[in-house]
């Protein structure tokens, strides 16, 4: 009796033990880390701070958001993230300038390594000064088509998803600009403004307290889709020029990765959680605010997305003589 009482309480302990177990092992069972890798307060940080409030009422724990910058394409932040342990408990915040870390010496991995989130990003317009004679895109394409590199168009650094897409622009429509570049986008249209440059390549958002104040114009959207903004609409460049669909879109892609061999029961949550943050009001209202596209990408449809930025931007960058690792070495195909 007492060898059978005995064993009914180990059989109880075991179970409960076991039951205990599982219970801490179920994911998620604590905070979870996203290490954005950009400066607090820039876009990317505040499109995760409001992404990642959203998905911390969903998993029901907090989702705190940190920032580690440096290095080069936010490598010191990704570095950060992947030497810890794969678990779903350390995201990483994004942008699409991480995918050149790789080949400007970052890290010695592609893209491919990352399960990216993307939230959604500002397309790029065409814009320039009210004080220039074009009125369209048309009649921009046509006068730098009748005097190559005459017309001088800024756009931030050599390899910059800015200067990516003037590029597109000139392949798409056969136009060839005087390419000025800049350390950044503010200073772009600061060149613009003041006639240093005729026309500038930035995304709508960076653009919008200028194209309010008629600083800019909008001669044209470098996305499929006509663009609402206000009580206005920005015509896209595709409808003049449909051979931009072969190059384009090149847009921005915010949001959060995870390491790709983290266990699939916890990227099930996470991309569960996400799914249903993307629907809130708060994360709508924020993009619709901020001249952002929403995305909603996970996946495989986002894995796509990053590996064909990685592709154009890391390419770009090496043949323009300004990677220090080729692209060939990380498996990176060409476009």
């Amino acid at each position: 009796m007492k060898r059978l009482l005995l064993a009914v309480v180990s059989l109880s302990l075991f179970v409960a033990g076991t039951a205990f177990s599982a219970g801490e092992r179920e994911y998620p069972a604590r905070d979870i880390t996203n290490v954005v890798v950009w400066a607090a307060g820039g876009g990317t940080d505040v499109c995760n701070r409001i992404i990642s409030a959203e998905m911390a009422k969903r998993l029901k724990v907090n989702v705190n958001v940190t920032n580690v910058t440096g290095g080069v394409g936010g490598s010191v932040g990704m570095l950060e993230v992947f030497s810890k342990p794969h678990d779903g408990y350390t995201l990483a915040g994004i942008s699409e300038s991480c995918v050149t870390a790789g080949v400007q010496g970052g890290w010695d991995k592609g893209m491919n390594v990352w399960d990216p989130y993307i939230v959604g990003g500002s397309p790029d317009v065409v814009s320039v000064s009210p004080s220039t004679p074009y009125k369209t895109l048309g009649e921009l394409i046509e006068a730098a088509k009748k005097s190559p590199d005459t017309i001088r168009a800024g756009a931030s650094a050599s390899g910059s998803i800015h200067h990516l897409n003037l590029l597109a622009l000139e392949k798409g429509t056969g136009a060839k600009f005087n390419f000025i570049p800049y350390t950044g986008s503010a200073p772009a249209q600061n060149a613009a403004m003041s006639g240093e440059v005729s026309v500038v390549v930035t995304s709508v958002a960076e653009q919008a307290q200028l194209i309010r104040g008629g600083k800019l114009r909008v001669l044209a959207v470098l996305v499929p889709q006509d663009f609402k903004f206000g009580d206005a609409t920005f015509p896209s460049g595709f409808t003049a020029y449909p051979g931009l669909a072969k190059y384009l879109p090149i847009s921005q892609a915010i949001g959060f990765a995870v390491p790709r061999d983290t266990p699939v029961a916890a990227k099930q949550k996470i991309t569960a959680a996400f799914d249903e943050a993307m629907k809130s009001d708060a994360v709508q209202k924020w993009l619709t605010d901020n001249y952002y596209v929403s995305s909603g990408l996970s996946g495989d449809a986002a894995n796509k997305v990053f590996a064909g930025l990685e592709s154009n931007f890391s390419w770009t960058l090496w043949d323009l003589g300004a990677a220090k690792v080729s692209p060939d070495k990380l498996g990176i195909p060409k476009p």
